[in-house]
């Protein structure tokens, strides 16, 4: 046995589910369909009910309590009527869970709690083939059943895989993470056949990659890595992966495999940043810190999180367009949401240097000097490398006083944008330390430390 061999080994003995939590997950599934089986057939509803995803497939790690059950609706039925019974069964089924919420992704579902599981109960159409989806999670069914037919025998490879990227802090489709999905964890052991497979091909990946399995993808992608859907050639499994968690993912499977150890399974969960370290830290880089602190809308994470990115991303040119250096930012969201900045400086000169048009432009240059004539500058117009130049006062030389003013002309997602414009803070160094969350000051630590 060689080294990977027995680290994987050990690895198992951890990740894998043990008889008795199968049995229990496998007894709630079926309690909860054959429920709705009932119910459909009592109130003469047409429905068929099926367990999907990694419960279904036998590729959960052991501790993941999660399943996810579609009400699966006859294609020709409306949307209106899918929704009003799908909610309607779902809803009767969750009287008995612990708690419960509706939620909302393209349609509404319900995500309930029974006996410590977390079941999705998702009403969506029974169409013939992914192609002909109609809405985003019936495709779902079909992954379902191209996985099964094919992972029989390799479930312990989908286990390491899942953990080694969970280990990289890179697994997960969500929009909060932008990693590897599960589906695209099994696509890859189907395609190359074992967890050190994909890792040594992983090192020869380059952005752009592309892999079709069925050899029939039909449409151009311009992700970093492209995983043709089996089911659904138009469509690229791994959208979601982000270029810097593809790169995180090469690097540390070229690193185990240089250097195998048992390490590269467990994710580093950080101490969190405590006042003290804090105010060392910035001592230390001599920067200053921003955070804009909002209610986040209650809305799930793959809505929120692309409008709190937007956010960050508009507010990072706001600052740059009136020249405050950003050196980092991040989005951070567990009951408030706080998107923080980095800057090389808070303050800036009262005076700044502007370039107006070449000389010799005609009414430009004759625009220009009109513009600056008698006005409350600091020097008159002159010439420096052939173009116009002026000295005139900033608009803003705090960056405070720039985010305060100008969040809300920023670009906002809807949701955001109501939340924004009911109360948000600016926060600057120190102020920040008034965040007292355990989780929050995890993030601030992983967000000095990288």
């Amino acid at each position: 046995m060689t080294g990977i061999d027995t680290i994987c080994t050990s690895v198992l003995s951890r990740i894998k589910p043990g008889e008795p939590e199968k049995i229990k997950l496998q007894a709630l599934a079926e309690s909860l369909i054959s429920r709705i089986n009932a119910i459909g057939k009592d109130e003469k509803i047409d429905i068929k009910t099926v367990l999907v995803g990694s419960s279904a497939r036998g590729t959960w790690l052991s501790g993941e309590r999660d399943l996810d059950i579609f009400i699966m609706f006859p294609p020709d039925v409306e949307r209106e009527y899918l929704e009003e019974k799908g909610l309607y069964i779902a809803r009767k089924i969750a009287r008995n869970s612990q708690s419960f919420e509706e939620r909302y992704a393209e349609h509404p579902y319900i995500n309930a709690i029974f006996d410590g599981f977390e079941v999705d109960l998702v009403p969506a159409f029974g169409v013939e083939s992914a192609a002909a989806i109609k809405s985003a999670v019936d495709r779902t069914p079909f992954h379902n059943s191209y996985v099964q037919s094919r992972i029989i025998g390799f479930e312990n490879e989908v286990l390491l895989l899942k953990q080694f990227m969970k280990g990289c802090s890179v697994y997960g489709s969500e929009l909060k993470t932008h990693g590897f999905s599960g589906y695209l964890a099994e696509l890859l052991i189907i395609h190359y056949g074992s967890f050190t497979v994909v890792l040594e091909a992983a090192c020869t990946w380059k952005p752009g990659i592309t892999i079709d399995i069925e050899k029939h993808g039909k449409a151009l992608h311009k992700d970093p890595l492209i995983m043709i859907d089996p089911t659904d050639p138009a469509r690229n499994v791994a959208a979601a992966l982000s270029l810097d968690n593809m790169s995180i993912f090469i690097d540390r499977a070229c690193e185990f495999l240089k250097k195998p150890d048992e390490t590269f399974f467990s994710g580093h969960v950080p101490e969190p940043l405590d006042d003290t370290g804090f105010r060392n830290i910035m001592a230390a880089r001599c920067t200053s810190l921003f955070a804009i602190e909002f209610e986040p809308p209650d809305v799930v994470e793959d809505v929120l999180y692309p409008q709190i990115h937007k956010l960050e991303g508009s507010v990072r040119e706001l600052l740059e367009r009136y020249d405050f250096r950003v050196y980092n930012s991040g989005a951070w969201a567990d009951g408030k949401a706080i998107v923080l900045f980095e800057l090389e400086s808070a303050k800036l000169p009262q005076v700044k240097k502007h370039t107006g048009p070449q000389v010799g432009s005609g009414i430009h240059a004759e625009a220009f000097k009109a513009k600056y004539k008698d006005s409350n500058t600091f020097s008159n117009v002159y010439i420096q490398n052939g173009k116009y130049m002026i000295e005139i006062p900033r608009k803003f030389t705090r960056a405070k006083d720039l985010l305060e003013s100008g969040i809300t002309k920023c670009g906002l997602g809807k949701h955001v944008a109501l939340s924004i414009k009911k109360e948000y803070h600016v926060l600057e160094d120190d102020e920040i330390l008034n965040i007292k969350n355990e989780e929050f000051r995890k993030f601030l630590r992983r967000f000095f430390e990288k």
